[in-house]
């Protein structure tokens, strides 16, 4: 083999590592475990909607990308994501068979984002931490 040829191999495959690298950081490497993560705010799920639909820049300032424990009443409930007070939607990681419509929650997770426009406050990476 050449020397050309052995300078072209090696970048090829040093092109590829990078690459799959990136790939498993970018897809992988940026979920947290809110499990174990200190809960940066608790708050009810009235007082919540409150502050994001009065200032949604100081409160996306506040709240985003932060792990929060709201509390408030089910609304809804399917495999994925439970809703609270028919404005927060919360998708799970795993739904605890024992959740039901109706029952008052608290719930810890990733604030995303908030949707103006529906009036809903989006969170991922959720679990319930109190079921009443």
């Amino acid at each position: 083999m050449s020397k050309k040829v052995k300078i072209i191999f090696v970048s090829l495959i040093v092109i590829a590592l990078v690459g799959l690298l990136g790939y498993n950081y970018v897809m992988h490497g940026g979920e947290r475990n809110l499990t174990t993560e200190k809960t940066d705010f608790t708050v009810t799920s009235a007082n919540i909607t409150a502050e994001f639909t009065k200032d949604i820049e100081v409160s996306n300032k506040k709240y985003l990308e932060k792990a929060v424990a709201i509390t408030g009443t089910i609304t809804s409930v399917n495999a994925t994501e439970v809703i609270i007070d028919n404005t927060i939607i919360c998708n799970l990681k795993k739904l605890d068979s024992s959740t039901k419509k109706g029952q008052t929650a608290t719930v810890k997770g990733r604030i995303v984002g908030y949707d103006d426009l529906m009036g809903e406050l989006k969170l991922d990476q959720c679990f319930i931490i109190i079921n009443n």
